[in-house]
């Protein structure tokens, strides 16, 4: 396993707050989850949700 995939990548206190409230504490929790419903979540902006895009792709993974 990647540790990598163990960890939030570095998004900001607001962003990473609201994913943490919303029970993800990983980057592998957030393969496969709705760009939408992040997007719903208090703190979490578009730089954000492009950072964990990112991140994800280097894992040949993604938000759907």
């Amino acid at each position: 396993m990647d540790p990598s995939l163990d960890t939030l990548p570095k998004i900001g206190a607001p962003a990473t707050r609201a994913l943490n409230a919303a029970g993800y504490s990983a980057l592998r929790q957030l393969a496969g989850v709705p760009r939408a419903e992040l997007a719903r979540l208090h703190g979490m902006g578009p730089k954000a949700l492009n950072i964990i895009e990112a991140a994800l792709e280097q894992h040949n993974l993604r938000l759907t």
